[in-house]
């Protein structure tokens, strides 16, 4: 009797056929056929959106996967995850467990280690965890706010359309325009002035140059000159000024006389009365000082 009958062959198909669907199937959720893996449980007070073969990341990296959770009916308040980590994977005394998600809606656990890195919880401990706030529940929380402030910014936009359409916003525009315009041609007006005074300054310099040079040179003349014996002069020049002016107020010399003798002044205007009578007398009668004929002498 042959043993590999169709039977047989059809069975020992549909076994291998089963066989790898289910290595298929794990390996599809990322569950490690052949374990390589040391396991942990992880206590959450809420697991929503976690399944197993989800993710297990520390630092970026994929550690692990989610290979199942318990629910704990005796104790409800804690739901038991078991992951299976790298067995490379060392987590230290103190760390914990996140529940994450990203913005596409993946859930994911993430490893937050820290604590003391020479102590490390043994294979089949219980790591704490928690959930971690996700985007979407941010923005659920602000929701409540976001409503109160929409009457709030209702008013706003009210407000803003009666300034906008408010002609006087019109004409602040326009002048602005104007003086933006003004801006343009007075930063023009400053551009000319500056090239103006770039190509003017050589000049400036070599005209400040030559003005350098003669104070140099008036300096130098100025140094040259002997003060001490210009000083000696004036204050000689001075002595011979006061000397002068001693003998004038004095009786010694002539003009000390002639300006300090009454009688001669006294004289002097005797004098010259008698020629301003003289003068007059002139004037009226003439013929009395000035004989003067064509035919000679005549006469009285």
């Amino acid at each position: 009797m042959k043993f590999f009958t169709k039977e047989v062959q059809i069975a020992l198909v549909a076994i291998i056929a089963l066989v790898v669907l289910y290595f298929g199937m794990n390996f599809l959720k990322g569950l490690s056929v052949f374990s390589n893996t040391n396991n942990y449980c992880v206590a959450f007070d809420d697991v929503s959106g976690l399944a197993a073969s989800s993710p297990v990341y520390a630092n970026g990296y994929k550690v692990g996967v989610v290979e199942s959770i318990n629910y704990d009916y005796q104790h409800p308040d804690k739901i038991i995850a078991v992951v299976g980590l790298n067995k490379e994977m060392r987590v230290p005394v103190g760390s914990r467990a996140e529940i994450s998600s990203d913005l596409l809606g993946n859930i994911k656990i993430n490893l937050v280690l820290t604590g003391n890195p020479l102590q490390f919880v043994a294979v089949g401990d219980t790591i704490p965890g928690n959930v971690e706030q996700s985007v979407m529940t941010k923005v659920a929380a602000m929701v409540p706010a976001i409503e109160a402030m929409m009457p709030k910014l209702d008013s706003i936009m009210t407000s803003l359309n009666a300034l906008l359409a408010d002609p006087a916003l019109q004409n602040t525009l326009h002048n602005v325009e104007g003086m933006t315009a003004n801006f343009n041609q007075t930063s023009m007006q400053l551009r000319n002035l500056s090239a103006s005074l770039n190509h003017n300054v050589p000049t400036m310099m070599v005209k400040a140059d030559s003005v350098l040079g003669n104070t140099q040179r008036l300096t130098a003349n100025l140094s040259s000159i002997d003060v001490t014996e210009m000083a000696a002069k004036v204050n000689q020049t001075l002595a011979n000024v006061e000397e002068m002016t001693r003998k004038l107020n004095s009786n010694e010399g002539t003009l000390g006389l002639l300006m300090r003798d009454a009688t001669l002044y006294n004289n002097l205007s005797a004098t010259a009365a008698d020629a301003d009578s003289l003068v007059r007398d002139l004037k009226a009668h003439p013929k009395r000082y000035v004989h003067f004929s064509v035919f000679g002498k005549k006469g009285k």
